[in-house]
């Protein structure tokens, strides 16, 4: 199975950017110490938010600001492409049990607008560029998770 690891974890009070911390606890509906600023995201198929130093790259070399937290996401991958997540793949998340499944993909909002070149936001759409499109995941199994930690991508279908 194709592994990673957990490149940063990022949460806030409300809003964008999210801040990186070294660990957190995940639970049902999202990290500890991290709240949402609109009451239409989140929840138990949205709890956590993914993203990836290899998108971030990406979006940079072409002009955009990106850095971990930018676009809201709690955890930011490196060494896994997003564009080969499906939903329904589990993420395994250290030692410890923590385990998400991807559930859909995280469109942008125009809460992310300032980050993007005359507002383009359109440049992490997932159908016009899969490999940069974050992702929401729900909490099969609650724990802790740290900068460092290993994530294994486990292909269900």
């Amino acid at each position: 199975m194709p592994t990673g690891r957990i490149a940063s974890i990022n949460i806030s009070p409300g809003g964008v950017p999210k801040l990186p911390v070294e660990q957190a606890r995940v639970r049902r509906l999202g990290l500890d110490g991290d709240a949402r600023a609109s009451p239409t995201h989140g929840g138990p198929f949205a709890a956590v938010s993914i993203y990836s130093l290899e998108a971030i790259a990406r979006v940079a070399a072409d002009g955009h600001q990106a850095f971990p937290g930018a676009y809201g996401e709690n955890l930011t991958l490196e060494g896994l492409e997003l564009d080969a997540f499906r939903a329904g793949d589990l993420l395994r998340i250290g030692d410890a049990g923590l385990v998400l499944e991807l559930r859909s993909r995280a469109e942008p909002c125009t809460k992310l607008n300032r980050w993007f070149v005359d507002e383009r936001i359109g440049r992490i759409a997932s159908k016009a560029y899969p490999a940069d499109a974050r992702w929401y995941a729900s909490v099969l199994e609650e724990g802790p998770v740290a900068t460092g930690d290993a994530v294994e991508l486990v292909r269900t279908a």
